[in-house]
């Protein structure tokens, strides 16, 4: 067994700090942080650096992230690192600056980074704009950076050798809201599209659009808006007299959360609504009855069933805790649901953690290396790389689920994984009540 795959839960420390436990064969289980690791051997604290938008637009999402990914840097160190083979015991120091949801202040803060906080390795700010503008930096200086929250093609296309994709790629994100069209109706045949006017879902309304036409639908409005926009009332006036079956697009969660809102008050009655981003947060549950029946492309879903004996089937190295055991220790750190942005960050994380482990090293060359041979499956899914040079660090593996809000047993709202069939918890609502 290789050494990501000795990667295992050992009793006795608590929490998931257990389930994270670097541990190779003979290794004793943990080291306090910052102290010796067993054997006497040296103790070194690596830098991860990102930025986050704790303020601006992405707020709500980017902080999802970050706590995920904060809440994997206090899991490792609480388990005594991650131990390597000379007996160095790694730990990780966080480093982050607030972006403010602006990509005019990502370079600048990514070059802080790696030439004044020395961090060794990065994590792309959430949300594909950012992360594109952060990646620059990245294969300039020679860092591996793992992108999470960001899914838009391109950037794993401008001959970038360091930069990693741990989510699903933006032109998966909305084939298969199509694909479940298809099979709630078979007479559906028209398609209104209203998408954010940037990176991300620019490249998920014209993959849907190709994608879609090759279905034979027809696309009766394809229009995109403003960022920050937050009145959607020409869109929807536009959406009404062409009388689609489905309304898809969105972007990002305020303004996806807003067309929502406004397409339910305008008193539209499309068959299918299927939006970004917005739709998997727990939040989106706040705009009332606009949210009933909506559907969303998600990374991650905690009723997902990813586990040890999947991974086996899928010919996958099992990496670190189990679903449950990261949802209910995620909901005891934030007192919140985890949505798909917190497994992620903890996702990246964990494919950091991987990658180290099978280098027994943190030289970049060599986790670069280990990163183009992980085949892996976390509580998040499985994870995967392109390593051609046309598309290097594109995300190969990873597939996205589709949550639909529907009322429950008590007449409240609440999410149901529908689509695909081998991981729903319910049938969907067709059409929208």
């Amino acid at each position: 067994m290789g050494t990501i795959g000795l990667l295992r839960r050992v009793s006795g420390i608590g929490l998931l700090a257990a389930a994270l436990v670097g541990c190779q064969a003979g290794a004793s289980p943990s080291t306090p942080p910052g102290g010796s690791p067993p054997g006497g051997g040296p103790a070194k604290t690596i830098v991860i650096g990102f930025t986050t938008s704790q303020t601006g637009s992405l707020n709500v999402e980017s902080t999802r992230q970050q706590h995920g990914l904060q809440l994997w840097v206090d899991d490792v160190n609480k388990a005594g690192g991650i131990k390597l083979s000379d007996g160095t015991a790694i730990t990780f120091q966080a480093k982050t600056y607030d972006d403010e949801s602006k990509a005019d202040r990502i370079q600048e803060l990514y070059t802080k980074l790696v030439n004044e906080d020395k961090a060794d390795f990065l994590i792309s700010p959430y949300s594909s704009g950012l992360a594109d503008a952060s990646a620059v930096i990245a294969e300039q200086y020679g860092k591996v950076m793992i992108t999470t929250g960001a899914a838009s093609d391109g950037t794993y296309k401008k001959g970038y050798s360091h930069v990693y994709q741990a989510y699903t790629p933006a032109s998966h994100y909305l084939t298969g809201a199509a694909d479940l069209l298809a099979k709630l109706d078979g007479s559906a045949k028209k398609i209104a599209i209203v998408h954010e006017n940037d990176k991300f879902s620019s490249d998920v309304a014209k993959a849907l659009t190709d994608y879609a036409t090759q279905k034979a639908y027809q696309i009766v409005v394809n229009e995109g808006y403003d960022s920050g926009a937050t009145d959607f009332a020409s869109f929807v006036n536009k959406i009404a007299a062409a009388s689609p079956d489905a309304v898809m697009g969105g972007g990002h969660f305020a303004d996806t959360s807003t067309f929502a809102k406004q397409l339910h008050e305008k008193g539209l009655k499309p068959k299918m609504v299927a939006l970004l981003v917005a739709p998997p947060e727990p939040k989106f549950a706040d705009i009332g009855n606009a949210a009933l029946g909506v559907v969303g492309p998600s990374q991650w879903e905690p009723t997902v069933k990813f586990s040890e004996e999947a991974a086996k089937s899928a010919g996958a190295t099992w990496l670190g805790p189990k679903v449950d055991e990261f949802v209910s220790h995620y909901k005891a750190a934030y007192n919140e649901d985890p949505s798909y942005h917190s497994a992620g960050g903890y996702a990246a994380g964990l494919i950091l953690q991987a990658a180290i482990q099978a280098a027994s090293s943190t030289d970049t060359d060599k986790v670069k290396a280990a990163m183009d041979g992980l085949n892996a499956m976390t509580f998040f899914g499985l994870t995967k790389f392109d390593t051609s040079a046309a598309a290097h660090g594109l995300q190969v593996a990873h597939e996205m689920v589709y949550i639909q809000w529907q009322k429950d047993s008590s007449g409240k709202l609440a999410k149901q994984v529908v689509w695909p069939d081998v991981t729903k918890t319910a049938e969907a609502v067709y059409p929208i009540p």
